[in-house]
């Protein structure tokens, strides 16, 4: 099994990237090459800011941005209840739609530019682990009336003839939403950012920030960067650069392992192109990939552990799900860190005049980053004040390190929940 990820090994030729080796000035620095930053660069390229520097401590995509499980859909890690409850309406629903917009404009993106990421338009299926359809009837409903989105209902039966398994029953399918090579869609997004006139830099940690005037001075190892705003986009892997910051978020870690290719054997468990994840709060998730390899991802835990633990433990889940691919070789598995914060929701904005922030997206990164990375990007290019309507889910501290005993706990409980639950209905499923 590779030590590596499969997105590294199947992503092509990256583009080659300087690091910074002396003083340059601009009117932005981006910290940060994941999603949130390069949307952000692009962002603010598109709008006419082209003198940008975007720093990455390794190779763009690096972090969760290069390894999560390639999901493109709607919505926050905060359920759509708790936003009506946080926000009302009106402004939740705008919240949402920026999501939604997001998705539509990295379709947009991938199409336009020719973006070669293996992007599957085959919608996504939220497959229910459990009998009780109450659970996919109520956020149907509360989809269709309060967010105007169309969630289509499938039967038990068709959902068992996609997806090989009794442990599902009935599911909702996201017709606008897809999946992708996630790495390939990065490496895209770094071409289009360079073409623009952007200054990329990989092997550049920004190892300091400080305030210098009407701007910000970031140091780092080979160089310096003056600039009028600082965009801080480092997800989990914290530069230590900003003490409100870094404590606003905590670090965790969700796991992915990538199979042999199947051939013919897929379709023994999917005979459907689009992605599944499921009702749990500990759900799995997973998706069939161009070359008929399943990759499979799931878990939440504060421990960044090996790939030989990563394939144990996702394994056995998978198993759970599909007995019939018992056998099959595993031949990737990776951990990697998101951001989360104790609200649940991504923290974007300004925080003191001229530095920015884009994090917390908490496992749901792909669209909610490049809705982020449009708000910044207006906010510094053309004054757009949206950046406001995140203004309910600020920088809170996360409570470390009590923080990560308290997610970590909040993850079995919620995990032994969904057990109960699944007992209570009786093991047999029919």
């Amino acid at each position: 099994m590779s030590s590596r990820n499969y997105y590294v090994d199947t992503a092509g030729s990256a583009p080659v990237l300087p690091a910074l080796q002396s003083a340059v000035d601009a009117t932005v620095c981006v910290v940060g090459g994941g999603f949130a930053g390069l949307n952000t660069t692009l962002g603010l390229a598109e709008r006419g800011v082209r003198d940008v520097v975007l720093l990455e401590a390794d190779v763009p995509a690096f972090g969760a941005s290069g390894r999560n499980g390639g999901f493109v859909f709607g919505g926050f890690s905060r359920g759509e209840d708790s936003l009506l409850r946080d926000l009302g309406a009106k402004r939740a629903k705008a919240l949402y739609a920026g999501t939604t917009q997001a998705v539509d404009l990295i379709r947009s993106r991938i199409a336009r530019h020719g973006i070669d990421c293996d992007d599957t338009q085959a919608g996504i299926l939220w497959a229910n682990w459990f009998h009780d359809r109450d659970v996919l009837k109520r956020r149907q409903m509360l989809l269709a009336e309060a967010f105007d989105q169309d969630w289509q209902w499938v039967d038990r039966d068709v959902v068992r003839s996609q997806l090989r398994t009794t442990r599902y029953h009935d599911a909702l399918f996201e017709p606008r939403a897809f999946h992708f090579h996630p790495l390939k869609y990065a490496n895209g997004l770094v071409g289009l950012a360079a073409a623009q006139g952007v200054s990329v830099f990989a092997q550049s940690p920004a190892v300091s920030l400080a305030k210098r005037g009407h701007g910000w001075r970031i140091t780092t190892p080979s160089g310096t960067v003056e600039a009028k705003h600082v965009v801080l986009a480092c997800g989990g892997y914290l530069a230590g650069l900003h003490r409100r910051v870094d404590a606003g978020v905590l670090p965790i870690a969700t796991y992915v392992m990538v199979t042999e290719p199947l051939g013919a054997r897929m379709d023994d468990a999917m005979r459907t192109p689009a992605a599944v994840y499921d009702t749990r709060f500990a759900f799995d998730y997973y998706r069939p990939l161009p070359d008929s390899r399943l990759l499979w991802g799931g878990r939440i835990s504060i421990l960044d552990r090996s790939p030989q633990a990563v394939r144990r433990l996702l394994y056995r889940d998978m198993l759970k799900v599909f007995p019939q691919l018992d056998g099959v070789a595993v031949e990737y598995a990776w951990s990697g860190l998101m951001s989360y914060a104790r609200h649940e929701m991504p923290q974007i904005g300004q925080v003191e005049p001229g530095l920015w922030v884009a994090q917390a997206f908490g496992g749901h990164g792909v669209a909610p980053t490049t809705f982020a990375g449009e708000i910044v990007a207006a906010a510094i290019a053309e004054g757009d004040e949206r950046w406001r309507e995140f203004s309910a889910y600020g920088l809170v501290s996360a409570m470390k390190p009590a923080g990560f005993i308290g997610a970590q706990l909040s993850y079995w409980w919620a995990e032994a929940k969904d057990a109960w639950k699944a007992r209570t209905e009786g093991e047999v499923r029919t």
